[in-house]
């Protein structure tokens, strides 16, 4: 979650939603295309701010009064329960939860128990569907095997771990504070739990190898995770990174360099089971089923709704966007005075959601149906010329165009951004 607020038009203090919203989710259900509703619970809590982040979060220094962890759980729990009031209020019709994900930050910073209370309030008041996926992102050196075990007996049923690298020096470059062979003890330990686990890696730090990257993604497979999610290094203004870089006392990412590493993990993960379903991430799902995918990305990438909780927090309800104040001190304050945490929103105009549309689309191995390039100021004409074109330079797949969807092939994830642009005519 980036930490830096979009603009956008004020809140409401009562948090209250325009009518329309809840006749959009209505109107979307009974002509059996229901919208789904997820749940994300930023905790903005690290211990180390590594220097490549730009993340919303906070070590304990960065603290101010009515921002502490030990309050948090209760904090959030205010949220939720005002985000109930005011769905309700609004006319938005009841809806359970599909899934649930807890970001950071470092979840598992907070005593299991408090993330387990999280839960439990949210289950109360919004209710959560039978067989949901719950899940807490952990820093491997942040978990014990009772902690593993206490959220699974709470209702979590997924554990994703911010593996980054298998080496030692690479870890070092990001400031990341666990050793390598933390990442095994924790993976063992949620298996003992009845967790899923899914490991998150990045490529293309300054001075990593392809035989570094090969390293990890090896010891990564070794784990036999559930799931694997493979980042680019991207360094952003404002970081650590950032400034190295500028200075020069850092090299910059090389994006050759990152794509020979994207292709190497996708050789690896593919012999091993592993099926991409988006750009960055693959699942182990050796039959072709759709198992194992992460079902909370999910509902982002194909535009559902979610509520966001906590300091920065974004949510999205049927078109309309919004936002929390992103200081964990003036988001309690917020909550305390009984005024939504939310302080901005905005509902994007149709030429947006046409671009978003496209954007998400092409980046998932189900791909953008081509009836939604109709959505143009032309009818989608010139789009149709493009998926032709992109088809003959090897980018989109030919026979899942014939299909009816637009799907990148290996070459186009690497230049993903080019196909967005070429569709949406820029």
């Amino acid at each position: 979650m980036p930490s830096i607020l979009p603009l956008g038009n004020p809140a409401p203090d009562d948090g209250r939603f325009p009518t329309e919203v809840g006749r959009r989710i209505r109107s979307a259900a009974e002509t059996g295309s229901p919208r789904t509703f997820s749940l994300y619970v930023h905790v903005p809590f690290c211990d180390v701010r590594c220097g490549y982040c730009d993340f919303n979060t906070y070590t304990a220094e960065d603290l101010g009064p009515g921002a502490s962890r030990g309050s948090y759980a209760d904090t959030v729990i205010g949220e939720l329960d005002f985000a109930a009031g005011a769905l309700r209020g609004s006319g938005v019709p009841d809806r359970t939860l599909e899934t649930v994900f807890f970001g950071g930050g470092t979840p598992t910073l907070l005593p299991a128990a408090d993330l387990v209370r999280i839960l439990g309030r949210a289950r109360e008041v919004f209710g959560i569907t039978a067989g949901a996926e719950v899940t807490t992102e952990a820093n491997p050196d942040s978990v014990t095997a009772a902690s593993l075990r206490d959220l699974a007996a709470g209702g979590f049923t997924r554990v994703s771990f911010g593996m980054q690298s298998a080496v030692p020096h690479v870890l070092a470059t990001l400031e990341r504070t666990h050793r390598p062979e933390n990442v095994p003890a924790a993976v063992a330990w949620a298996r003992e739990a009845g967790l899923e686990v899914s490991l998150d890696l990045i490529y293309g730090t300054p001075g990593e190898s392809l035989e570094d990257w090969r390293q990890t993604v090896e010891a990564a497979l070794a784990l036999r995770p559930d799931h694997l999610s493979a980042y680019s290094l991207i360094v952003e203004d404002g970081t650590k990174f950032g400034a190295q870089v500028k200075r020069g006392t850092v090299a910059d990412v090389d994006p050759d360099d990152q794509a020979d590493k994207y292709l190497l993990a996708e050789r690896l993960f593919a012999a091993a089971g592993y099926r991409w379903y988006e750009i960055s991430n693959w699942a182990l799902d050796p039959q072709d089923e759709g198992i194992h995918r992460a079902r909370h990305n999910m509902a982002y990438w194909r535009d559902q709704d979610w509520w966001g909780a906590g300091p920065g927090a974004h949510s999205h309800l049927a078109g309309v966007r919004f936002w929390n104040a992103k200081h964990p001190a003036a988001y309690a304050q917020r909550l305390a005075t009984g005024v939504s945490p939310s302080v901005g929103r905005e509902e994007p105009d149709a030429e947006a959601r046409f671009l978003e549309r496209i954007m998400l689309g092409v980046r998932l191995s189900d791909g953008l149906p081509v009836s939604a390039l109709e959505a143009a100021p032309d009818g989608g004409a010139q789009a149709r010329r493009q998926i032709a074109a992109l088809i003959g330079e090897g980018l989109l797949d030919g026979r899942a165009a014939l299909a009816g969807r637009v799907v990148p092939t290996l070459q186009g994830r690497l230049l993903d951004d080019a196909i967005v642009r070429r569709l949406a005519g820029f």
